[in-house]
């Protein structure tokens, strides 16, 4: 993953916004037969997907499709703009609604963290982008749209239902960046991981029979072991943690807060996971 950091709206949003839901006027004809603004997009994620963000630009886009790179300014404003655009075209939601299952809120915040987690690893670029203030197009509003709909019966404001949407995706996205940085320092360094730390093994055997860590020292053989799945442990901790608030906050409406009208729209609520870009 290449280091540096690009920032969502950093273009015309004006422009953009034109761009992702289709309000602006297009080419009435493209000075290449095929040439379009999703095929644009489309090449740009598979540069981002095989390089790296630092490899897009509006230059390298234009060779991927043997144009001129002016022909792709007839199409979108620049790399801000561009960027946007390949935002919200990974993040297209799917359209099977068993993707987030039928057991109500868990469920789905569960499969969304899970389809996420996926999201970021398959696009590793994303963690290059700065989606502090996002440029908000129809697959981000779709997908959102979705999620609240299966969680809207949690019965929390609205403001915490965002809320949890948050937790979780933030959760993930650090969960997803140790994990891509790991896979970049076992590239780079030319190191597996096991031979990484059977390098310090020697300097921590030392280390742990000196006495100065005894806890440490106590811990079992398979503490850092690879068969234990810190992100889905993580995961259910912060479920866990959503179920208490959401028990109290019913305990505390009574019980016609988780009676059947409290329920009904999870049951044609339909799902929020991206397709496979």
């Amino acid at each position: 993953m290449a280091s540096g950091t690009e920032t969502s709206g950093s273009g015309d949003i004006g422009r953009t916004l034109e761009l992702l839901w289709d309000t602006g006027r297009r080419p009435s004809r493209g000075p290449k037969p095929g040439l379009t603004l999703e095929r644009i997009v489309e090449v740009a994620v598979e540069v981002a997907d095989r390089e790296g963000l630092g490899a897009v630009s509006m230059r390298r886009i234009a060779t991927e499709l043997g144009t001129g790179t002016m022909s792709l300014y007839r199409y979108v404003p620049g790399k801000g703009e561009l960027i946007d655009l390949m935002l919200d075209r990974v993040q297209r939601p799917s359209e099977n609604p068993g993707d987030f299952g039928d057991d109500g809120w868990r469920a789905a915040l569960e499969a969304l963290g899970r389809a996420a987690l996926a999201l970021y690893r398959r696009h590793t670029w994303l963690l290059e982008v700065n989606q502090s203030r996002p440029v908000l197009g129809p697959s981000a509003l779709d997908g959102l749209e979705r999620v609240l709909d299966r969680i809207k019966p949690m019965g929390l404001t609205d403001p915490e239902l965002v809320s949890a949407i948050i937790m979780v995706d933030g959760y993930v996205v650090g969960a997803a960046r140790t994990q891509v940085y790991a896979e970049e320092a076992e590239r780079t360094s030319g190191l597996t991981d096991a031979q990484f730390w059977a390098a310090q093994q020697p300097a921590l055997e030392k280390a742990m029979s000196s006495g100065r860590y005894p806890v440490l020292a106590s811990l079992s053989e398979d503490t850092f072991g690879t068969d234990f799945d810190h992100f889905e442990f993580g995961l259910q901790r912060i479920l866990d943690g959503l179920e208490v608030l959401v028990s109290a906050r019913r305990a505390a409406d009574g019980p016609a807060a988780d009676g059947p009208a409290a329920h009904g729209s999870a049951a044609h609520g339909s799902a929020a996971a991206e397709q496979p870009s």
